[in-house]
């Protein structure tokens, strides 16, 4: 057993997930849900809106940190160890760091893959990969999922080491083996915000940068040759007081004649963007689940986290860290398997602290004074 071990191992030392590929900008515009091929508009919903680049972010590092338990000494040390300094690609060393992007696919995409790239007989690496190129099979049994990645001609294949990879699907429907994305409903009204924002730019562009109407009336009993070099002069000068006005000296613009000076477009008026905006990020922010002033929106001068706001949002990074814990638990094992320790091991998640700490503070001081007063009065 330990020679088959040893053999299947080193012929896994190569990483199967590891490649790049870009995803152009620009297919927001008449997005339709076909359930599987939407990824590309997921990550570039991220890259048009910050707000929801800021939420996946922001959900990431809330759902913190754990610790292992383990019940020999020895492993304990070496898991710790391994969890602390374990390499995952791309510069990024540590489990949190593999926790990371992985959390990070799981909310863009809907669904995470990672691999456990192993040297000799011990596990060298733990990395993440793109989802988007892999596509999940119903194996043997209906509760076994294989993935299948593209060949050297692009034509999808079962990859090799099945064993070897990680995959975790955000609340998979009945009708296919993907999850659902956190994005999965916001494209029509991200594709509303972004048009309200082209305009403002456009908006600005023209009326930022000011441009004039400059026009000359009594001309009309003048010969024409003498109205246009009259013309002519006018604008000459007008350029010239317009130059010198961007030097930082002032001139003055002097014109013989009834002359009228407008700024073009000045009479009309710009559309209130900030109610049908703040509409769009009320429901972009809801699907998150993160209150607005942890993104940066301060749409009222006392908003503050509430009790119950902090339950709801822990209660939803406790159901991330529920879908993830298999895949570090899997991990963990297969490193003392590895080690030949003993690989029975519990995940124990950090707690998750929202509330104010000085009001945490209080309410314990309440409790303890209370319990304090019972005490003496016999109760």
């Amino acid at each position: 057993m330990k020679r088959k071990r040893k053999e299947t191992a080193v012929a896994a030392t190569a990483c199967q997930l590891r490649g790049s590929n870009s995803h152009p900008f620009g297919a927001l515009r008449g997005f339709v849900p076909l359930g599987g091929g939407e990824e590309r508009i997921y990550r570039e919903l991220r890259e048009a809106i910050p707000v929801l680049d800021a939420a996946v972010g922001k959900l990431v590092r809330l759902s913190g940190g754990f610790q292992v338990r383990c019940k020999n000494a020895q492993a304990q040390k070496s898991l710790e160890d391994f969890l602390k300094n374990v390499p995952c690609g791309h510069g990024q060393v540590g489990i949190d760091s593999f926790l990371g992007g992985y959390m990070d696919s799981l909310l863009t995409v809907g669904r995470a893959v990672g691999e456990m790239v192993v040297a000799g007989d011990k596990l060298h690496s733990v990395c993440w990969g793109d989802v988007t190129q892999l596509q999940a099979h119903e194996g043997e049994s209906p509760l076994d999922v294989v993935l299948y990645g593209p060949d050297q001609h692009g034509m999808p294949r079962p990859l090799p080491y099945q064993h070897l990879l990680l995959f975790t699907t955000l609340n998979p429907e009945p009708g296919h083996p993907y999850g659902v994305s956190l994005f999965r409903g916001m494209p029509f009204l991200a594709e509303i915000l972004m048009k309200i924002y082209a305009a403002i730019g456009a908006n600005w562009e023209r009326a930022g940068n000011v441009r004039y109407s400059v026009i000359c009336k009594g001309g009309e009993n003048m010969d024409p040759a003498a109205a246009q070099e009259q013309g002519k002069q006018i604008a000459k000068e007008w350029a010239r007081a317009m130059e010198d006005s961007k030097n930082g000296t002032v001139r003055d613009f002097v014109a013989v004649g009834d002359v009228q000076i407008k700024v073009i477009g000045g009479e009309a008026p710009i559309l209130d963007s900030q109610v049908p905006v703040k509409q769009i990020l009320e429901q972009l922010v809801a699907k998150t689940g993160l209150p607005p002033f942890l993104l940066g929106l301060s749409w009222s001068t006392t908003e503050r986290m509430s009790t119950q706001q902090a339950d709801i949002l822990t209660s939803e990074l406790w159901a991330l860290r529920r879908s993830v814990e298999p895949v570090v638990r899997k991990v963990c094992k297969t490193f003392l398997a590895l080690e030949g320790l003993d690989d029975r091991v519990e995940i124990e998640w950090n707690d998750i602290s929202l509330q104010d700490i000085t009001e945490e503070a209080r309410a314990e001081l309440y409790s303890a004074q209370a319990a304090k007063y019972r005490s003496e009065a016999g109760i």
